[in-house]
């Protein structure tokens, strides 16, 4: 199962720990995974090898974090949304077939828990005076107004737009994701990636003024 260890306030560290009847058939860790790549990772997790998948968790889980942060707009709820991909991810490793990165069918995942969570739960922003701790990203002078001390209204007004404008804008300005990733990500062309995004900026625009 997959158990979830804080250290500090504002970022989550995970674990995975595998639960056995018999303690002593669990397979020993291997150190050369830390360095291993996300199919090798894969392929030892399938081959039963489960306690590989906690070094897929340690690579990927402040991005899925951040993109679910995103999506929710709190800590709490980013933090449980960000446990659910990696279950999930666990659940169904082998779906995952190396037509894409690792990363970008974890992102597919997270996007569509965040819009699950998102259609039967009204996003609870952070109160106003919180930091804003996660990293950001030289953006477009288009996107510039996405940054800076505005950003619990940014993220209210983000929380309005239409899902595929929002995943599309998340995906874009705070991932820096090239319209052929969210394509993928969102299982659209990219023609309609780059529609998505053009009328997510619009409308965020009239949001905010």
């Amino acid at each position: 199962m997959l158990s979830r260890t804080w250290w500090g306030t504002v970022r989550p560290e995970w674990e995975v720990r595998v639960s056995e009847p018999d303690a002593s058939t669990l397979p020993e860790s291997d150190p050369s995974w830390a360095t291993a790549d996300d199919r090798t990772l894969v392929e030892a997790c399938l081959a039963g090898r489960r306690d590989a998948f906690a070094p897929i968790v340690e690579r990927h889980q402040r991005h899925v974090y951040q993109l679910c942060y995103r999506f929710v707009g709190n800590h709490e709820d980013a933090s449980d949304l960000t446990q659910d991909v990696f279950i999930r991810a666990y659940r169904g490793l082998k779906n995952f077939k190396g037509q894409s990165s690792l990363g970008t069918w974890l992102y597919r995942i997270g996007v569509n828990v965040c819009l699950n969570r998102i259609s039967s739960k009204a996003p609870r922003p952070e109160p106003l005076g919180d930091r804003e701790h996660l990293d950001t990203r030289l953006e477009h002078a288009d996107t510039a107004l996405l940054r800076g001390e505005r950003a619990a209204a940014v993220r209210a007004a983000i929380a309005k737009l239409p899902r595929k404008q929002r995943a599309t804008l998340i995906l874009r300005v705070y991932h820096d994701l090239r319209h052929e990733e969210i394509a993928r990500i969102l299982g659209g062309s990219v023609g309609a990636v780059k529609a998505n995004f053009f009328h997510a900026l619009a409308n965020l625009r009239k949001l905010m003024t």
